[in-house]
């Protein structure tokens, strides 16, 4: 097949994501997925690196798509900016999730553009009572467009605004509420984000309702050192720690077992070691469903 040729919409068939361990699909692993077919549950892709109606990479997802559901996680549509949404970029999205037909669609809880020039990070949001009414606008709006519920991930943070008056988790779940979003749990962010300001990371847990949760992601962090103090970065660049492990065990107990998704996207391994992350990920999540069953004999 002509890797550039147009390719038809994926099946929808099986399309929902199981709850079950999946990878973050990153492009030098392409080849190899399609190749041994690795055994997890399910895939996700950052969805601006597939826009466009043709050209490789789509060829590849697609091809992905025959064997695995795919969730579509966006790193870019900047909800929480002051900017006008990028029509352009909504339409693109649109386009992507009628040709991949994703079982999950993702943003963040974060802006990232202001007056047309963008950052490549996920910035913090203050966290007022102007904000929220703002992002929730911004998410009706993407929703509106889109077809779809969007799922949104609470973020890594390494400064907050004096005059944030609401709880990271109280905004989120608020979100949430008001319209009709999931929430995209990120685990090994609650844990740097509560190193690195103090609060209990159980209580962000704790705080979360179980049925808005729609995915879970896992990933690895570093820890700098300043001469000020210590900050844990939310890098992507290794496994899993023992910690956040411990505190994604709390939230299958708190939560119930959700899909789970392991994201590395620097200092990449081989594709074996990311498959025994999503190996151990899958030993958690049929660990808590035992529990549950056991509980509700």
């Amino acid at each position: 097949m002509n890797p550039l040729k147009p390719l038809a919409p994926a099946p929808v068939v099986d399309g929902a994501i199981p709850v079950d361990a999946g990878i973050g699909l990153r492009s030098p692993h392409m080849q190899a997925l399609l190749q041994t077919r690795p055994a997890v549950g399910w895939l996700e892709v950052h969805a601006e690196n597939f826009f466009g109606n043709a050209g490789v990479p789509l060829h590849y997802l697609m091809r992905a798509r025959e064997y695995y559901p795919v969730s579509l996680h966006g790193v870019g549509l900047s909800l929480g900016s002051t900017d006008p949404l990028s029509q352009p970029h909504l339409r693109q999205l649109r386009q992507l999730i009628d040709r991949v037909q994703p079982g999950l669609v993702s943003e963040h809880l974060s802006w990232g553009a202001v007056s047309g020039i963008h950052f490549n990070d996920l910035l913090p949001l203050p966290y007022t009572e102007e904000a929220l009414d703002h992002f929730c606008r911004r998410v009706d709006q993407a929703q509106h467009v889109l077809g779809r519920q969007l799922l949104i991930e609470n973020p890594s943070s390494y400064l907050r605004y004096r005059h944030s008056t609401i709880p990271e988790w109280e905004f989120l779940t608020t979100v949430a509420e008001r319209t009709g979003a999931g929430i995209l749990l990120d685990i090994n962010n609650i844990f740097v984000s509560a190193f690195n300001h103090g609060f209990d990371a159980e209580t962000y847990l704790r705080a979360i309702p179980a049925d808005r949760v729609g995915e879970i992601h896992l990933a690895g962090h570093s820890l700098k050192q300043f001469e000020d103090g210590e900050l844990l970065i939310d890098d992507h660049a290794s496994p899993v720690c023992d910690q956040v492990w411990s505190l994604y065990c709390c939230a299958l107990r708190l939560l119930d077992p959700k899909p789970t998704l392991i994201e590395w996207d620097a200092e990449l391994p081989p594709l074996p070691d990311l498959v025994d992350q999503a190996r151990l990920a899958r030993d958690c999540l049929n660990r808590a469903a035992t529990r549950r069953q056991e509980t509700c004999r």
